[in-house]
């Protein structure tokens, strides 16, 4: 007997017509005859019980051993294994002989049953999507949700104090971190820290047309091309910030005690490892370093 509530085995006639019969006014019920000697059975049977958990109940399969259930095997005249047969208000209503591939299985249960719904979700992949996407106030939705169920989630804590700090809440993203417990996330953690820290300097910093005319007058004005990557940061134009801060690195790598390298590092750590513009440009660093 199998572990799932929706696979059955059909041991003789009065089984069979509870648990194919029956069942088949409720939900549509396939049936698996098959035999121990039959390889193809055996491949076959892992296939229908996966599509079968997927339906969620949706879906019912019974299985028929052709060795021992001889007087079933007459009844429906079964002549070649294995044959899977669908049964719907008692009747059979579709099917196929021999092994089949999945989608030919799916498209045959198609007409008879619903697609099973797709897995939902997770909650925290959800709120990352949306938090690349900008979608900082949907994000913010699902994270308190997630920390309603455990206000303790390192990774679901340093997203959502990101989100605050996106809409200007800087102190209570700053809040929302400190309560950050653990070094599972310590990157994450520290990238969160770095977009607060980069936040809070755009409120004295001049404006971006300014620093852009400082600029034009003067390229080699190393302030001025410092808080305009601080201003990029600030509005997520990270490719731009670092190649600004790049290019005053390799100019004038003591600026400020080391700082265009410093907040290099920090960029890294809220972009993290994985994204295309770390494994770029932390190349490119090294390169200029050696």
């Amino acid at each position: 007997m199998s572990d799932s509530p929706y696979i059955f085995d059909v041991s003789g006639a009065a089984s069979f017509e509870q648990l194919v019969i029956e069942n088949s006014f409720h939900k549509p019920v396939l049936v698996d005859f098959w035999a121990e000697w039959c390889a193809p059975c055996k491949a076959l049977m892992p296939l229908l019980a996966k599509i079968t958990e997927e339906y969620s109940g949706e879906l019912l399969l019974a299985k028929v051993n052709c060795d021992i259930e001889q007087d079933i095997v007459m009844r429906f005249g079964i002549r070649s294994l294995p044959t899977v047969v669908l049964f719907k208000d008692g009747q059979p209503v579709d099917g196929f002989a021999g092994a089949q591939p999945e989608a030919a299985i799916r498209e045959m249960l198609k007409p008879h049953v619903a697609e099973p719904a797709p897995a939902a979700a997770d909650p925290m992949e959800a709120a990352k999507s949306l938090f690349v996407e900008g979608r900082f106030a949907e994000a913010e939705a699902l994270l308190k949700q997630i920390l309603t169920e455990d206000n303790e989630r390192a990774e679901a804590l340093i997203l959502y104090a990101r989100c605050l700090a996106e809409r200007g809440e800087l102190g209570e993203a700053q809040v929302v971190l400190d309560a950050v417990k653990g070094d599972e996330h310590k990157q994450a953690l520290a990238g969160a820290r770095a977009q607060l820290t980069f936040l809070r300097q755009v409120a004295d910093l001049p404006e971006v047309a300014e620093l852009k005319s400082r600029l034009a007058q003067n390229p080699h004005d190393d302030e001025a091309a410092y808080q305009l990557a601080v201003q990029q940061l600030a509005r997520q134009q990270y490719e731009a910030a670092l190649d600004g801060l790049l290019k005053l690195f390799v100019r004038n790598r003591s600026y400020a005690d080391g700082l265009p390298h410093k907040t290099l590092l920090q960029v890294f750590d809220l972009l993290g490892n994985d994204h295309p513009l770390v494994t770029t440009y932390r190349r490119k660093l090294y390169q200029a370093i050696y």
